[in-house]
C-alpha cells in the first residue's frame, strides 16, 4: 500500500493519505468500512462544542496541554 504520513510544523504524523485507487479496493475487500453510525446525541454535543468554539476561540487549549493537565490529576 502507497501510503503518505501528514505531518504537522513540529514534525508530528497527524494523518494518512491513501490514494483513492488503493481506498477503493479497501472497501472492496472490507465491505463495511465505510459504516459509520453516529448516534444524534453525539452529533448534538460535536456541534454545541464547535458552536461553544467559535463564540470563545480564546478560551481552548491544545491537546497536549489538555492532558498534561488531565494526568495531573491522576
Amino acid at each position: 500500500m502507497n501510503l503518505q504520513y501528514i505531518s504537522d510544523s513540529e514534525g508530528k504524523t497527524t494523518g494518512v493519505f491513501i490514494p483513492i485507487a488503493e481506498w477503493n479496493a479497501l472497501k472492496e475487500q472490507c465491505k463495511d468500512i465505510e459504516e459509520v453510525n453516529i448516534p444524534d446525541w453525539q452529533i448534538k454535543e460535536v456541534q454545541k462544542r464547535m458552536d461553544d468554539y467559535q463564540k470563545n476561540p480564546d478560551q481552548v487549549i491544545d491537546f497536549d496541554t489538555a492532558l498534561d493537565d488531565v494526568e495531573k490529576h491522576l
